[in-house]
């Protein structure tokens, strides 16, 4: 097929370019070295031959054009160097009314590299969402990447940090239970990404990870950026592999996606740079998931479940407990319940899984949790725990006869004995106790007692509600606002610190979805994340984050990202100018509280600048207004408490 000479034009006027100089210019897709020498105006290949300096940044000495890298020579106009029979290629450059243009050869038809296959193969998979940074080690993925965005079927975000698009593709995960992927460079680029891979790994969540690599060629030899990615990832990644030009590039998609999902785990791809250009092997299609995973509607062993049936019928204060592991199986889980008129607990981990105005919500249990929760447990004669892992965190007594259901053998008994552990998918088995126990318990209606607990719970926090030392407002009141004007349906991610601690103390879930770092518990989460969700949602929930002022200040460059993709993402800030919750466990160790206070900015003049709208307020009056305004406005928006670090 005969290709076509373009023209583009590359300079309004003539005189832009003053003789004796050299710029750079794109003509389509094409660099150009533009010179303007001995009256003429000329144009190069941008990329010299030695080792891609680029030539417009670059200078004309003694007549010729100098590599600002190495200092290679090429005759302005020819591309020649002298003294040898090389040079770089030259195109054609015509004048009209004083406008330059530049002919470049009609691009060829794209042809499909391992790049495509790869990344068909993963939208295939159903991952359609990617945070991460384009940079010169991952060009060729991110090619392939705009391409299926050109087509809709990807959306790629670009964030400040790698870091934040770790933490993103976590939050993705953990709201949606599907994966989200992160990407990043060579070296400190993915690098970058190793803390919020941890994160999705110990929360068990599905997340696959993307990183560019340096040339397979310079592998070695202390190459600038290099880092041995698959070596660097061994402890965090389930799946983790280098591609390479010979491999079955599809089928090692395929099979990182599988373990992510399976597994509820992290995957790992590295691309070395010149495998990402490399022409897709003729035979090779793209795959997907197409009877590849088996469903994972498991039942538990016969004899386990049997002897969890008699020890509920002889239970007469059953108590349940759910963790962030059966938030897929709330609706079995509730109606379970419902027959059992028992209580039902959750870990911080699975706080709002079951609404706080339902009549047999007791709240979270543990430290960040209320009285209530910990009452029942204590009163009962029987835990039943869902999903949960008996974290330090959490404190399930193993005091009580226990009965655990969970989908990880592994997690089953993980740290004492367990009188009977059911290894099943949760709603399934939830499914099977319901049937067998129908008409065969004899449990005690325990409502009446929730609610007598619940009030003497909310006179302690009216109470508490009440406190001011003159100091800043409470988080006490912050939560209290937020009861009234946070969107029941809203997605709600939290970070960290003394924020969280009076979060789940004193925030009411309704229908909300929380997202949190359970057992990495990084510091910075919540924003990041709030992207994620907002990526899953796509705009049909509303989006909330809540910080310390500590949070905040990692990854707060983040902002600028929420404006550029317009995400509608309310930021809740609480800010004490200190590392709260660290000065507090100073004191509890009876030492010197050091280096835990915090220089800030104006967070609220911060959003502002980057194009959000920012509010501050120090007086517990303009609260409610301010938030309300925050919940109001059409776009990304961040409120500024001032808040005392002694009232959580």
């Amino acid at each position: 097929m005969k290709r076509n000479i373009i023209w583009y034009k590359v300079l309004d006027n003539k005189d832009e370019l003053p003789e004796g100089r050299v710029m750079t210019v794109t003509a389509g897709n094409v660099q150009i070295a533009l010179t303007h020498f001995e009256g003429k105006v000329c144009a190069l290949d941008n990329r010299c031959p030695h080792q891609g300096g680029p030539l417009g940044e670059g200078s004309i000495e003694n007549g010729l054009l100098r590599c600002p890298w190495h200092g290679w020579d090429y005759h302005p106009c020819t591309g020649k160097a002298p003294g040898y029979d090389d040079g770089v290629e030259t195109y054609q450059v015509k004048e009209e009314n004083g406008e330059i243009f530049v002919g470049i050869m009609e691009e060829e038809e794209h042809q499909p590299t391992i790049s495509d296959v790869m990344m068909e193969t993963m939208v295939n998979w159903g991952i359609d969402t990617v945070f991460g940074m384009v940079g010169h080690s991952n060009l060729g993925v991110a090619d392939a990447m705009r391409r299926l965005e050109e087509q809709k079927k990807l959306r790629f975000f670009g964030v400040r940090h790698e870091g934040a698009a770790a933490f993103a593709a976590s939050g993705y995960a953990k709201l949606t239970g599907k994966p989200a992927a992160c990407f990043g460079i060579a070296g400190p680029g993915s690098t970058n990404m190793f803390t919020g891979m941890w994160d999705a790994k110990v929360d068990r969540v599905p997340l696959l990870a993307l990183s560019g690599q340096i040339n397979t060629q310079v592998l070695g030899t202390g190459a600038f950026q290099e880092v041995d990615l698959v070596k660097a990832f061994q402890t965090v990644a389930d799946f983790n592999i280098a591609v390479q030009k010979d491999s079955k590039h599809a089928e090692l998609m395929s099979l990182a996606l599988k373990h992510a999902l399976v597994k509820r785990d992290v995957s790992h791809i590295t691309f070395p740079d010149e495998v990402q250009f490399t022409a897709k092997p003729a035979v090779e299609q793209t795959q997907t998931p197409e009877n590849r995973i088996t469903p994972f509607t498991i039942s538990p062993p016969a004899e386990m479940l049997d002897k969890a049936v008699q020890m509920i019928k002889k239970s007469r204060r059953p108590v349940f407990i759910v963790g962030h592991g059966a938030r897929h199986s709330m609706e079995n889980i509730t109606r379970l319940a419902e027959m059992f008129h028992a209580p039902v607990l959750t870990t911080f981990k699975g706080k709002g899984l079951i609404p706080d105005d339902h009549p047999l919500a007791c709240g979270v249990l543990g430290r960040s949790g209320t009285p209530v929760a910990s009452w029942f447990m204590n009163e009962s004669d029987l835990l039943i725990v869902f999903g949960a892992s008996f974290s330090n965190h959490t404190g399930i007594t193993p005091k009580k006869p226990l009965i655990q259901v969970d989908f990880d053998p592994m997690a089953l008994s993980k740290f004492h004995k367990i009188d009977a552990a059911l290894w099943g998918e949760i709603g399934v088995t939830c499914q099977l106790l319901f049937n067998d126990l129908t008409g065969q318990i004899n449990t005690v209606d325990q409502r009446s007692e929730i609610a007598a607990r619940k009030k003497i719970w909310k006179a302690e926090k009216d109470s508490r509600l009440r406190d001011d030392r003159g100091k800043g407002i409470s988080s006490i009141a912050v939560f209290d606002a937020m009861n009234r004007i946070t969107p029941a349906n809203a997605v709600i991610t939290v970070d960290v610190g003394n924020n969280a601690y009076s979060f789940g103390r004193y925030f009411e879930c309704r229908e909300q979805s929380i997202i949190m770092s359970g057992y990495l518990g990084s510091i910075g989460f919540a924003l990041p994340a709030a992207m994620g969700a907002w990526a899953a949602v796509k705009g049909k929930r509303p989006v909330w984050s809540i910080s310390g002022d500590g949070g905040l200040g990692q990854y707060l460059a983040e902002l600028t990202t929420l404006v550029k993709y317009d995400m509608h993402i309310k930021h809740i800030l609480l800010n004490n100018s200190e590392l709260g919750k660290i000065s507090k466990e100073q004191r509890a160790s009876k030492l010197e509280v050091w280096q835990t206070s915090l220089h800030n900015p104006n967070f609220a003049d911060f959003a502002n600048n980057c194009g959000a709208l920012g509010i501050r307020i120090a007086k517990r009056e303009n609260l409610e207004a301010a938030m309300q305004k925050i919940a109001d406005h059409k776009g990304p928006a961040l409120l500024e408490v001032m808040v005392d670090v002694a009232l959580i």
